[in-house]
């Protein structure tokens, strides 16, 4: 897709589980479509973040739904430079350790906290005319409007691997974790993590990211020119 080829409106949901490239293609596109990228995974972070510093007990739904009410997040869309506060604190760093990483799970399934940050999301993609959105229920819940839904997965150990990178951590270690995390977020009560029925499926196990990017515009081209 050429800038000419560019849609004047767009909104493109990634979906898929931790490690199977969502945020690399997800920025890439956005970029590719001179639009706004949205990371409803980093909005979860960042609310747990402030419910680990509220020091709420992670089995007390009212008190994490609490704070995050109460928490003010500032979310920057750039696709070249993501960014995110919390209470005027820059959180980038912390919201990708262990920490919150072990427990965004458990947030993430509290209902009033879903149902706050869903109405932020729509919110942002009401606000901007092209907008490349990636998370776990973007396509079935967050923008089931979307002009194009993927679902990216890929092999667990390539996901496995693809994390461990980017973390300096154990293989071994982080695919164990990765099935922890899809376990809980397929299984929760609310919004759980699954292929929206109109969804493409894109395996990306031994895609390049180009390869993965360039699908999906040649993807959404076909849906936005219809």
């Amino acid at each position: 897709m050429t800038s000419q080829e560019r849609p004047e409106k767009c909104v493109v949901a990634v979906d898929g589980p931790s490690g199977s490239g969502k945020s690399t293609v997800s920025r890439r596109l956005a970029t590719a479509v001179d639009g706004v990228y949205l990371d409803t995974g980093a909005m979860y972070r960042a609310i747990t973040w402030a419910v680990l510093q509220g020091g709420a007990d992670l089995a007390d739904p009212d008190a994490i739904a609490k704070i995050a009410l109460e928490t003010e997040l500032s979310i920057g869309t750039d696709p070249s430079a993501p960014h995110f506060a919390a209470n005027g604190t820059n959180v980038d760093a912390p919201i990708r350790g262990p920490e919150v990483t072990g427990a965004v799970s458990a947030v993430a399934a509290v209902p009033a906290v879903r149902k706050h940050l869903v109405a932020l999301q729509q919110a942002i993609i009401a606000g901007h005319p092209r907008i490349v959105v990636e998370g776990r229920d973007i396509a079935s819940v967050v923008a089931p409007d979307a002009d194009l839904k993927v679902y990216l997965t890929a092999s667990a150990a390539a996901r496995a691997a693809r994390r461990s990178a980017e973390d300096a951590t154990d293989v071994a270690a982080t695919e164990a974790d990765l099935a922890r995390r899809d376990k809980l977020d397929s299984s929760r009560a609310v919004d759980p993590l699954k292929q929206a029925s109109d969804a493409v499926e894109v395996d990306t196990t031994g895609m390049g990211i180009d390869d993965v990017v360039a699908h999906l515009l040649h993807l959404l081209n076909s849906k936005v020119s219809k």
